[in-house]
């Protein structure tokens, strides 16, 4: 990707958008504004949504809580009837939250399951996404007080409990409505975050977008308007070599993996595919396969010799190899083109415990595809799901795409891009077969690395999303065309 990605995709880490917050006041907004415009911006958010009904206004101890005082002040002021409960004393607020918490004329509870009681609507303003610790039980229980009775819930910022950098829960309960301020962060989109904020919605409470345009992002939301511009276009003075030669790997005796993939490849653009097979598989393949050529690997050497053929412009392997020295011995013979290599599947498995020795052949770009249990065997395991790909794709020097519903695509250099888009149809055999595919065609066409496996995680999302109920993996890739047709420049904003 570029240099310039948009800022409205960004990801703010808990630690930027307190600066953002800071550098805007320090610019001539008061922190009391501030507050102000984002309590506003949830009640609109609320009446909006729900017509005057019983309100219960959970207020933490700090900024969040100052919010929830502004919710309950202007929605009294509208006529609903609210109630408000607080962790700690009012006296004992200070800052701009003591400020708003002053200006509510009502009564104060305790957080206790009971002040839920005639509740139509519940607003959790306890805690903020820097939250770094469980849940208290007295909260815990009041939270689970409102999912037992189905009870709908504004959260503030994040449902409290998750946390803002890593989509983690400590304890919170589901929102209906999540309204976070500027723009979003990990956790929201990272799970369990994403599916306990329910539909979030970014507001402006007015902080300078130079503000925001100067803060160091390197975390982003997959969306087109990130790697449209370098998405390959074909062109009239082109010709099939041009667009690229894709060079797969087929294994036996698990073929349909190999030719979903190299048929994927072949949809996305790339000019030729080639998939290079044991000898006695040929008969299977050939059968299978109409425009996707099938090379035997006779005897030793073949392979060698297609590889000393420059006009392949992007290798894959790892899709029904099998789990052994050969499928190791030929990735590391793929990897030593210093062209651009995918490695997926059995093809990761092989460096089980030899993450070193994967790290020393890459050479090249280089992309590697693991779900949780692959990148187990090769990668370090512990921490969350962004900072495992962070610190897997430096120790490599590959783009690592860590499968999932949501997907963490991490970059050597440290950038990372978080996909949201994918359905739970997508949890289907095969359906990784056909993303590797999607991204070695890009590969292939030239695209850079980082930027083709978001592209390739994306237009995977959205083809699943467009074909609904009943996918399996074979139907993916011939809904690639239609999603392209939406990434064209003409075609507008591509979501």
């Amino acid at each position: 990707m570029g240099d310039a990605r948009p800022i409205q995709t960004a990801l703010l880490s808990v630690a930027q958008m307190t600066e953002a917050d800071r550098a805007a006041i320090a610019a001539g907004t008061p922190g009391v504004v501030l507050m102000q415009n984002a309590g506003n911006a949830i009640v609109h958010e609320i009446t909006r949504r729900w017509p005057p009904c019983p309100v219960t206004v959970l207020c933490g101890p700090g900024n969040n809580g100052g919010d929830g005082f502004v919710v309950a002040t202007a929605l009294a002021q509208a006529g609903w009837p609210v109630r408000v409960a607080l962790l700690g004393v009012k006296e004992e607020l200070r800052g701009d939250a003591g400020v708003h918490a002053a200006r509510w004329s009502g009564g104060i509870e305790s957080v206790a399951p009971d002040v839920i009681e005639g509740a139509a609507l519940v607003v959790d303003a306890l805690f903020g996404s820097g939250l770094r610790r469980r849940l208290d039980p007295q909260i815990v229980a009041t939270l689970s007080a409102v999912t037992q009775r189905a009870l709908p819930l504004v959260a503030v910022d994040v449902p409290s409990g998750v946390m803002g950098d890593t989509g983690e829960s400590m304890g919170a309960a589901p929102a209906a409505c999540t309204v976070t301020f500027a723009r979003k962060k990990p956790g929201h989109v990272l799970l369990p975050g994403r599916e306990l904020c329910g539909e979030i919605v970014v507001a402006d409470i007015g902080i300078p977008s130079g503000v925001l345009d100067s803060l160091p992002i390197d975390t982003w939301e997959n969306d087109p308007s990130l790697w449209r511009a370098e998405l390959p276009r074909a062109h009239s003075s082109g010709n099939k070599f041009t667009r690229g030669h894709a060079l797969l790997c087929g294994g036996y005796p698990m073929t349909g993996a190999a030719r979903m993939a190299a048929r994927a490849a072949a949809r996305i653009g790339a000019g030729l595919t080639t998939i290079a097979v044991p000898e006695i598989a040929f008969p299977l393949y050939a059968a299978a396969l109409t425009s996707i050529m099938v090379r035997p690997l006779k005897q030793d050497g073949d392979l060698a010799r297609l590889l000393s053929d420059a006009r392949y412009t992007g290798l894959l392997i790892g899709p029904g190899a099998g789990v052994g020295d050969a499928t190791r011995e030929t990735a590391l013979q793929l990897l030593a083109t210093a062209r651009p290599v995918l490695l997926d599947a059995d093809a990761i498995s092989v460096f089980a415990s030899r993450a070193a020795e994967l790290a020393r052949a890459i050479r090249g770009p280089c992309v590697v595809t693991p779900h949780d249990g692959e990148f187990a065997r090769v990668f370090d395991p512990h921490g969350d799901k962004l900072s495992r790909a962070r610190a897997a794709a430096r120790h490599s020097g590959a783009v690592i795409v860590l499968k999932g519903a949501d997907t963490v695509i991490a970059a050597p250099d440290g950038r990372a891009v978080v996909n949201s888009n994918a359905p739970a149809s997508l949890a289907t055999a095969g359906s990784g077969d056909v993303l590797g595919g999607l991204i070695l065609g890009l590969l292939a066409q030239g695209m850079d690395a980082f930027a083709a496996a978001a592209a390739g995680v994306w237009v995977h999302g959205a083809a699943a999303a467009a074909f609904g109920p009943g996918l399996i993996a074979e139907d993916l890739p011939d809904l690639v065309p239609a999603v392209l047709r939406r990434l064209e420049p003409q075609a507008g904003a591509g979501r």
